[in-house]
């Protein structure tokens, strides 16, 4: 209750996002911050500046689902390549499309 408006404020959102906040505390392997997910957008960011971003919201949606679906292939040791070109087979034959591939096993 102080009457500083923007102590007042940043208390507030630690007492809504409390759970939020200590939850790596009660899950260790969660990171402590969003810095590396930053990272991986960052030359996606790059070269939506760079090209100018798209021209509608159908282009920014598939941008943005292609990007998604590279940088999980990506990160999960699997050919987008080869996943696309499942992707598009399927899609051509009307059969359901498949889902990305598995997170790899821990070893």
């Amino acid at each position: 209750m102080d009457d500083h408006k923007v102590l007042r404020s940043v208390v507030r959102e630690f007492l809504y996002d409390w759970d939020v906040i200590l939850r790596p505390i009660a899950e260790p392997h969660l990171p402590l911050s969003n810095n590396a997910a930053e990272q991986v957008l960052r030359h996606w960011v790059i070269a939506r500046n760079i090209s100018h971003g798209t021209r509608s919201e159908e282009g920014s949606r598939a941008f943005a689902l292609l990007a998604s679906v590279i940088e999980t292939c990506r990160r999960r040791g699997a050919s987008t390549w080869r996943y696309l070109g499942t992707v598009i087979a399927a899609a051509r034959k009307g059969l359901p499309l498949p889902p990305l591939p598995a997170i790899p096993a821990a070893v």
